[in-house]
């Protein structure tokens, strides 16, 4: 996949991928957090609200990475069926 470039749209489809795991991974703990408010846990909630925070960022970077890959038009390597 390297030696000759990279595929843009494996690579925009992996990231997706990962963007989709975060986004799940964040929606559990916020509702970790949630918990943890109410049970009177006020140092692991806030604990717990920073990191979903911090998933939120690097969602971000995902999506700048993305349409970094976009706007690197004269870099994309085409395959062509012999």
């Amino acid at each position: 996949m390297c030696e000759g470039g990279i595929n843009d749209g494996q690579m925009k489809l992996s990231i997706a991928m990962v963007n989709d795991s975060l986004g799940l991974s964040q929606q559990w703990l916020e509702q970790l957090h949630h918990l943890a408010d109410h049970g009177k846990r006020s140092a692991t909630s806030a604990d717990l609200a920073q990191v979903t925070v911090m998933l939120g960022e690097a969602r971000e970077r995902l999506e700048s990475a993305v349409e970094k890959l976009d706007l690197a038009d004269g870099d994309n390597v085409s395959v062509e069926r012999l």
